[in-house]
């Protein structure tokens, strides 16, 4: 009795039990029943040989079908009887021939064992063609058989003479791929050129049955134009004829070299010709052009990148793409072309059937066009100027583009692991049966077959087939990552819409560029240019692929000199770190945003200069957000506290984050309104005032635990800080200072107190890199001439005795920022009684401030200034608004809750629900003061410093109304006028009522 374990050693299933009789006495003769083991040595090295195998049964079974075929021919060709099928196999030359050869021939041996258990339809073909194996064999010189493809056929053969020269060529490759014996690119290559060869050989059957042969060329598409051929695959072709008088005779040919084709290989496919199927199917070379210049879709050039002859009159082939290359490399200026190229792959994926879609290794998300689509897509767009990114093989491109700095290197590498790995599947799920498929089986034996195929062996923890699916569904995730950020970052657009002239950066073509965008001094500008894209280097590679693009965002601006000027000194400060043109490269909109950033304001250009490593907050939106307040707080506080008692350190450490936090804002603020480039969430000028309010609020928080340290001043000694102005109101601009209040408790703690503030005052005004916080007191009781700090009681004394309508006036806006909250708390109680009297204000109270509001206008509006355009103390700007919401507030917010707020427009709201405001007059002064604010502000960023002046014309205006939205600069100081008129007519009604 058999013991089939001993045979389920080597892979065979059912523990071997079939495999007995097709390796007994009976079969092959390979294996002793009695003693449970090869019957020597030469059939152990078989059994081995068999058991390394995708398949081990399969390989057996067909094997043993091999060896039973020719044994069978054999006979048949000697007049002898043959057995009926499950009989013994003939012993004879032929099966003695064949054993022998594989134990005398370790190469064959495993060429021929690789393709059986590989492939069920070559195993079929062999065992068709019992004499086929030869092929295989090793040759005299100790070399493998040819495998590039070659037919071995002499003249025009017949369809089954064609037929199987093209099998055995087949085996070949297969034989060598499946033995390791070359790389996933010869393999296509070899592919590739059999197609050739075979379309060469229909072609000549086809024309000798012609009168006369016309010029026509048969010209590669698709995988196989790209040279990167599968196993199994409709081969793609256009036809080519000369002129009329060969149509005729072309399209006869062209017909029979499609039967042909499928008769012999597989099916000839050319669809890809103009007009698809509904087409001719072979057009003259003025045809083609009229076509292509007039109807073809970014699909059809798409297509063309991979164009080549490949039969038939190979010089009119070549004559056809030299014709269509300027026509190829224009596609990608088509406003639609990059979207088109979008909308194409994602119908494929919606094409892929539901059940297969997360099986589908080159249709599917993460799959083999998922690579193509973004190669051709960067082609498309970068070779227009650049020659070496013009292959039609994929690979070669994706080296190209990575060798030129369009992909970063380890992107690159990434998509060509995945890449060869995705098409190593698809070439052993094709060679199993020779059939078209490209999804990956979910029954657990094809799983395993897929997976032993593949070189997968089980591991210690983890089976063959997890191992697969582990990188299966590494590869296919990266590769859909990749594709997502080549693909659709918005930099390709921008590249895509600059002419291929200006995108060739040579001195000429820039200086003429130059002068056309509006750049003051070109020559200087060519300069800078010059000095970024100068020499070989990969850094200099990328240079020249964004500046063009760069340019026009610049040209945008109205000063684009000082936008390329503030870029060059932006990259010869981050130029030689690894990751900066990356991120301009791979950064989604980084790039065009730093371009808008540097160009339009002086302000953000300054904060970026001190710290370059800010520029990584334009690539995420959400760095592009105000931070929580309380995060704020606590990253200031931990920021100083690192330094211990390192006061310079700390306060250094603390202005750096203010520093980073501003550029932060400023670029939010600076792209909210740049259309595509602008944050998921843009940033209002409510938000902004919010937002750099919460900045200096932590800023003191943590300057003052550091004041504390340096100055300690008596124990126990209580301390706040009190916001006023636009920083209590959460109202701040760019150019704010910290208006504040000093507060201690204590009657004996003032020279402490003293020391504490001056020391607080010292470490944010100093000169140092990162721009100062101004900390004004002046707001405090007596003025400049009063006390910094006072006592909580002396604040009482003096406001019970001293105080006047507009101290209560200026205590509306007060709140506690930081140091002890119960101090400031206590603070808030008390200006409560001052800024919210009981019964309001009396008449003459209200007469005073009218009288003040006038004053302030003749006094402390600037000389020279215009006070129509004054943001701030103009007519219906900034201070108009606030003074009219602020004498209701004295008014009536003793009586109304929701008028103490220290928010201006927060109290306006609440007036207007009070009805004690009209909603049109609110809206009048909102509109007003919300304008006023933004016009401040955008000022501010294209100026580099303070100004509440709006200009009438220059480019300060220009570059203010860009920010804020674009248009013409004339009509927008019309509109400010228009607005802050019906505000100041809003304000003076509210004052007279």
């Amino acid at each position: 009795m058999t013991r089939p374990s001993r045979l389920a050693r080597y892979g065979f299933a059912d523990d071997g039990v079939r495999a007995a009789d097709l390796l007994g006495p009976s079969g092959l003769r390979l294996w002793d029943a009695e003693a449970q083991a090869p019957t020597g040595g030469e059939a152990a090295e078989l059994l081995t040989a068999l058991s390394r195998a995708a398949d081990p049964t399969l390989a057996l079974r067909q094997l043993h079908r091999l060896v039973d075929a020719a044994g069978r021919a054999e006979a048949r060709s000697n007049g002898s009887r043959v057995t009926g099928p499950g009989g013994e196999i003939t012993v004879n030359g032929a099966t003695e021939a064949i054993l022998e050869a594989l134990a005398q021939d370790a190469g064959l041996r495993r060429r021929l064992v690789a393709v059986l258990g590989a492939s069920s339809a070559l195993g079929d073909h062999l065992v068709a063609n019992p004499d086929d194996w030869r092929v295989l064999a090793t040759g005299k010189t100790g070399l493998p058989p040819n495998a590039e493809g070659g037919l071995e056929i002499d003249g025009v053969p017949g369809i089954p003479e064609l037929r199987r020269a093209y099998r055995v060529a087949l085996l070949r490759i297969a034989a060598a791929d499946l033995t390791g014996g070359r790389g996933l690119e010869p393999t296509m290559a070899a592919l590739s050129r059999l197609a050739d060869e075979t379309l060469g050989a229909a072609y000549a059957v086809a024309v000798a049955a012609v009168p006369k042969e016309p010029r026509l060329a048969v010209v590669a598409m698709g995988k196989c134009g790209g040279n990167e051929l599968n196993y199994v695959s409709d081969v793609d072709v256009i036809f080519v004829a000369d002129t009329d008088e060969d149509l005729g005779a072309a399209t006869t040919i062209a017909a029979r070299l499609i039967e042909i084709c499928g008769q012999v290989a597989w099916p000839v496919d050319a669809a890809l010709r103009p007009e698809g199927s509904r087409g001719p199917l072979v057009r003259t070379l003025a045809s083609h052009q009229a076509y292509y210049r007039r109807w073809a879709r970014t699909w059809e050039f798409q297509a063309l990148l991979k164009a080549r002859p490949a039969a038939g009159d190979l010089a009119l082939g070549q004559q056809w793409i030299d014709d269509l290359a300027p026509l190829v490399w224009q596609a990608a200026e088509r406003p639609e072309a990059v979207a088109d190229v979008r909308d194409m792959r994602r119908k494929i994926i919606e094409n892929v059937p539901p059940n297969e879609v997360d099986r589908e290794i080159k249709r599917g998300p993460g799959g083999l066009r998922d690579i193509e689509f973004a190669v051709q897509l960067l082609q498309l767009v970068h070779g227009r100027v650049d020659e070496t990114l013009r292959s039609g093989g994929t690979l070669p491109a994706l080296r190209a583009l990575v060798a030129g700095g369009y992909v970063g290197r380890e992107d690159g590498e990434t998509l060509l692991r995945g890449y060869r790995f995705l098409r190593g599947v698809e070439h052993r799920l094709q060679l199993q049966q020779l059939r078209r498929t490209h999804t990956v089986p979910d029954d657990p034996q094809g799983l395993r077959w897929l997976a032993a195929a593949l070189g997968y062996t089980a591991m210690p923890g983890r089976d063959a087939v997890e191992a697969f699916r582990s990188d299966w569904v590494g590869h296919a995730a990266q590769v859909r990552r990749l594709h997502v950020k080549l693909l659709y970052q918005p930099l390709l657009e921008a590249v895509a819409r600059v002419p291929a002239e200006a995108l060739r950066m040579t001195p000429e073509s820039a200086g003429r560029r130059l002068k056309t965008l509006g750049f003051a001094d070109p020559a200087g500008a060519l300069r800078h240019l010059q000095a970024l894209t100068g020499g070989v280097t990969r850094t200099s590679a990328i240079q020249r692929h964004l500046l063009p693009m760069l340019l026009q965002d610049f040209a945008d601006a109205p000063e684009p000199d000082r936008g390329l000027l503030n870029y060059r000194h932006v990259s010869d400060k981050l130029g030689s770190t690894p990751w900066y043109l990356r991120l301009l490269r791979d950064g989604g909109p980084v790039a065009r945003r730093l371009a808008r950033v540097i160009s339009l304001s002086r302000y953000a250009t300054d904060l970026l200069t001190r710290d370059p490593e800010a520029l990584r907050l334009l690539a995420d939106d959400a760095e592009l957000q105000p931070r929580q307040r309380q995060s704020l707080m606590d990253g200031f506080a931990a920021a100083a506290e690192r330094h211990g008692n390192d006061a310079a350190k700390a306060i250094a450490a603390i202005r750096a984050l203010r520093r980073r936090e501003l550029f932060r804002l400023a670029c939010a603020d600076i792209l909210s309104r740049a259309g595509d480039l602008a944050p998921a969430q843009p940033i209002d000028v409510d938000a902004l005032g919010i937002a750099l309010s919460d900045v200096t609020d932590a800023t003191l928080n943590a300057a003052l635990a550091v004041a504390r340290r340096a100055k300690p001043g008596p124990a126990g000694m209580r301390f706040a800080i009190i916001g006023m102005g636009r920083l209590g109101g959460y109202e701040m601009s760019y150019p704010s200072d910290a208006d504040v209040l000093f507060v201690y408790d204590g009657a004996d703690n003032g020279a402490g107190a003293l020391a504490i503030a001056e020391e607080l005052r010292r470490s944010l005004t100093a000169p140092a890199p990162d721009p100062e916080l101004g900390i004004d007191a002046d707001l405090r009781p007596e003025g400049r001439q009063g006390p910094l700090v006072r006592s909580l009681a002396a604040y009482q004394q003096y406001y019970a005795r001293w105080s006047r309508v507009w101290e209560a006036q200026a205590l509306l806006r007060a709140r506690f920022v930081c140091g002890d909250e119960s101090l400031g708390r206590e603070f808030e109680r008390l200006a409560d009684t001052i800024r919210y009297p009981d019964g309001g204000l009396t008449r003459d109270q209200v007469v005073e401030i009218r009288r003040i509001k006038a004053r302030v206008e003749v006094e402390r509006l600037p000389r020279n200034a215009d006070p129509h355009t004054h943001t701030k103390l103009g007519r219906g700007g900034l201070s108009d608004v606030e003074w009219a919401v602020q004498l209701l507030q004295l008014r009536h917010a003793y009586a109304v809750a929701g008028l103490r707020k220290t928010r201006t427009l927060e109290a306006m709201d609440a007036a207007v629900q009070a009805k004690l405001i009209d909603k049109v007059d609110a809206a009048a002064m909102t509109a007003g003061w919300t304008l006023a604010a933004q016009v401040r502000n955008a000022l501010t960023l294209v100026r580099g410093r303070p100004t509440d002046q709006l200009p009438r014309h220059g480019v300060e205006l220009a570059g203010a109304v860009q920010l804020l939205g674009g248009g013409d600069p004339g009509e927008f100081v019309d509109r400010y006028l228009r607005l802050t008129r019906r505000s100041r007519a809003a304000m003076e009604r509210v004052l007279d009522s």
